[in-house]
């Protein structure tokens, strides 16, 4: 139940790691929601992490259910959390504390749900020295803290991973059994 932030290099695997974490959990029976905070742009922030209703604003013809009540009863994974501006770090902040949204026109608070995990490629703290990533923020979400190391650092993963994908490729193209000649495995 406790939220996580994952920390590591892009390409690391921190998306791979909160789904096994969100499998692995007592919330694995419900959804498993990504968002990419870098890629929500800030005048959309509200609407869809937190939802709108009909004729909240020109383009809103029906209500809509944002990420966190689409999250309920499972894992909200926020990645790239250090993306966020300050404004948006509040309101994500106030939804936590209060365990409620407010969808973008709406007046009545709906209660969410879930766990959060977030992953960040941002030093987090250097930023909260800088104010440039709330430190209360920090403290909320990070209740586990995961260092999730390049494979640079993890060579034993290497021939893992390398049979990992040579078997799903073997079977999504109907291959014959296909393995790693010892000397491969050597070379990886």
């Amino acid at each position: 139940e406790a939220n996580v932030l994952l920390l590591g290099e892009n390409g690391t695997g921190k998306e791979l790691v909160a789904r096994e974490i969100h499998h692995r959990s007592a919330r694995s029976h419900g959804p498993f929601i990504h968002v990419d905070m870098g890629a929500v742009p800030e005048g959309l922030f509200e609407a869809e992490v937190f939802g709108h209703e009909k004729g909240a604003f020109t383009d809103a013809r029906e209500q809509r259910i944002g990420r966190f009540e689409l999250a309920g009863g499972g894992t909200l994974f926020l990645d790239e959390i250090g993306n966020l501006s300050l404004a948006m770090q509040a309101k994500l902040l106030t939804t936590l504390q209060s365990r409620t949204v407010f969808r973008v026109g709406g007046k009545e608070p709906v209660p969410v749900d879930i766990r959060l995990i977030s992953a960040t490629n941002s030093p987090l703290k250097d930023m909260v020295s800088r104010n440039r990533f709330r430190e209360d923020l920090l403290f909320r979400i990070n209740t586990v803290e995961i260092q999730v190391p390049p494979l640079r650092e993890r060579g034993e993963d290497i021939v893992l991973l390398a049979t990992h994908f040579l078997k799903h490729f073997t079977k999504k193209y109907g291959r014959e059994k296909l393995g790693l000649a010892r000397d491969a495995k050597r070379a990886l």
